[in-house]
């Protein structure tokens, strides 16, 4: 039964890798959105200074770029933190 709850360690660091994974891709997004279109990224979407173009387009990088970025992160912590769990049970002693 106990095998059934989530990990409380892992439940801490998952949630520290999602919030600095949040912030790095949103950094690395808006330095693509720089470069590719020469603006600053729209802060207001709503904005009717905004184009529905550039609002979209924006919407449509943010939400596929987070996505991807928690994806990948995710599983490789789990997958190193699950090997690192792993040794450390086997690792007499410790």
């Amino acid at each position: 039964m106990a095998e059934d709850k989530p990990d409380v360690a892992w439940r801490v660091i998952g949630g520290l890798v999602g919030v600095v994974t949040a912030w790095a891709a949103r950094k690395i997004l808006g330095f693509a959105w720089v470069k590719a279109t020469g603006k600053e990224p729209p802060i207001d979407t709503d904005s009717p200074e905004v184009s529905m173009g550039e609002a979209i387009g924006y919407a449509v990088l943010m939400g596929v770029g987070m996505s991807v970025a928690q994806i990948v992160v995710n599983r490789t912590a789990k997958k190193r933190y699950d090997a690192w769990k792993a040794v450390k049970q086997v690792t007499p002693g410790r």
